[in-house]
């Protein structure tokens, strides 16, 4: 049986993933600082992104998801372990996005993964001290060129 604890730690951290993902769908770069930890890491490497710190993710976010007019984050199944002020987490995403070619042309696809979050309860609440993106599936995805690399997008 779950504590009242456990469950105000499960709620708040299932709180912190769907914030995470409306930050991302109305491309607000800067509610993410109120989601991950001051020093976080998050890598997206594996997907084809970027690997760093927010404030280097934020800035190359802004550029690499120009690309798409349209995306949803949808979060599901967080598999929780919890350890006191720190919690391990594995969660399903599930990633409708419109790419938009340089000729105008739009596309819908389809990627799966997961995320593999370390969690810190910090004095403003849970936070994502890392993030890691762990490639599932893509289908019909167009053929795009390379997304910006950290170094192109921290010019």
């Amino acid at each position: 049986m779950l504590s009242l604890q456990e469950m105000s730690d499960r709620l708040e951290i299932q709180d912190i993933l769907a914030r995470y993902s409306h930050a991302i769908d109305a491309r607000d770069w800067d509610a993410l600082d109120d989601i991950f930890t001051h020093d976080a890491v998050i890598d997206y490497s594996e997907t084809g992104g970027a690997r760093g710190s927010v404030a280097q993710i934020k800035r190359w976010l802004a550029v690499a998801m120009e690309r798409f007019p349209f995306f949803q984050h949808m979060v599901a199944t967080p598999k929780l372990d919890l350890d006191g002020d720190s919690a391990r987490c594995r969660s399903i995403l599930f990633n409708p996005m419109l790419h938009r070619a340089d000729d105008g042309t739009e596309q819908l696809f389809f990627v799966g993964l997961w995320y593999r979050d370390r969690l810190v309860r910090t004095e403003c609440g849970w936070r994502i001290a890392e993030r890691y993106e762990e490639m599932g599936y893509a289908h019909n995805a167009p053929p795009m060129p390379p997304i910006p690399s950290l170094a192109e997008t921290d010019r």
